[in-house]
């Protein structure tokens, strides 16, 4: 017996709820085996699933179907989270402003912006 999908993104605490999770596999962030997935989707035990959540690619692998939403120490024991280190690294740098500049310092200059642009396709790759 499988869960949706929808329900089990929601259960192991990738979306705050389940509309939310559902509204996520209608738009097209969230692919089973390199196709859309609808919400209704079955998933089993060894499924890849790989979603687009706050700007980064995540990708898990599911250990066991669920359909209740478990606590966070939980989630371990349902799913395998297979995102590379890369992404994370990216949301981190998403946090960070680089272009942030103390009052009073008036616009970046050229080599300022060339340095700004510099850090930014760096970690972009």
């Amino acid at each position: 017996m499988g869960t949706r999908i929808d329900k089990f993104l929601w259960s192991v605490r990738l979306f705050k709820t389940r509309t939310l999770a559902s509204e996520a596999c209608k738009s097209g962030k969230v692919t089973f085996s390199g196709h859309p997935a609808k919400a209704s989707k079955e998933i089993h035990s060894g499924d890849i699933i790989e979603l687009k959540k706050d700007h980064i690619n995540m990708r898990i692998r599911v250990i066991k179907p669920i359909e209740k939403r478990v606590g966070a120490k939980l989630v371990e024991q349902f799913m395998e989270d297979l995102t590379p280190e890369k992404e994370y690294q990216k949301l981190e740098l998403m946090k960070q402003n680089f272009e942030y500049r103390d009052r009073g310092l008036g616009r970046p200059t050229k080599r300022d912006r060339r340095i700004i642009t510099k850090i930014k396709k760096g970690y972009e790759d």
